[in-house]
This record gives C-alpha cells, structure tokens and sequence, in this order.
C-alpha cells in the first residue's frame, strides 16, 4: 500500500470520520486557514488515482468515500514505521518509547497489564 503525503492523511482522516462526502463537506472540518475548494479537489482526485477513495457521481458533482480503512492503513503504516525506525523489532520499539517518554507510573502498570493478558492469551490461560 503506497504511503501517503501529510495533505492527504489529513483528507483520509476526514473521510474516515464523516464518511461519504462532497469536497464542499470536507472543507467543513479543516481549521482555519481552510485550504482553497480546488486544492481539495485536487487531493481527493490524487487519493481516486491511488486507490485510497471511491466516488458516486451526480452530474459534475462527486460524492467521495474511503476505499481503505482507517484500520487498514493503520496498520500498513505501522508496519513500515517499525521497519524503518525499529528493525521490525517490537522490543525495541517498547523500550524505546518507555525511555524517551514520561509515563506515570499508572500509564506504566496498564501497559503492565495490557502486555501480561497477551501473554495469558498465547500461552492459552485465556478463562
């Protein structure tokens, strides 16, 4: 799945969030300075071109919807992120993290938890 630029994520995330959409919805959810009606346009057609989004047309008017789920792109991302940045290594991205950012020692502990059910989960002691 190809990468997208940040004008892009920024149209996906919307779509994501509203759902099916004409350019003139999506301008609604930008903050201000809102880009220009046309740079919209032209990013979403870009996104029709990519795969990223579907339309429906009404006459010269299209209504746009995502083709690929946030979910889906989530994790697409993710992946190269940790190849990237991390060697594909989760240990080294959790330690990295938990090093670099200041975590309450409450933040800490649900991670704790959060990682001590998986492990349950795999080892097959799910009740």
């Amino acid at each position: 799945m190809k990468e997208l630029t940040r004008a892009e994520e920024q149209v996906m995330q919307i779509l994501w969030k509203r759902g099916e959409s004409f350019v003139g919805d999506l301008l609604e959810d930008f903050n201000d300075p809102r880009p220009a009606y046309n740079t919209v346009s032209t990013i979403t057609r870009i996104l029709v071109k990519k795969g990223f989004v579907g339309f429906h047309a009404y006459g010269k008017s299209h209504k746009y919807f995502p083709l690929i789920s946030k979910e889906e792109y989530t994790r697409s991302f993710f992946k190269r992120f940790m190849k990237n940045y991390f060697q594909d290594s989760y240990q080294d991205m959790v330690s990295f993290f938990t090093r670099e950012e200041k975590f309450s020692i409450e933040e800490l502990e649900s991670l704790q938890d959060i990682m001590e059910e998986q492990i349950s989960k795999q080892k097959g002691g799910q009740e």
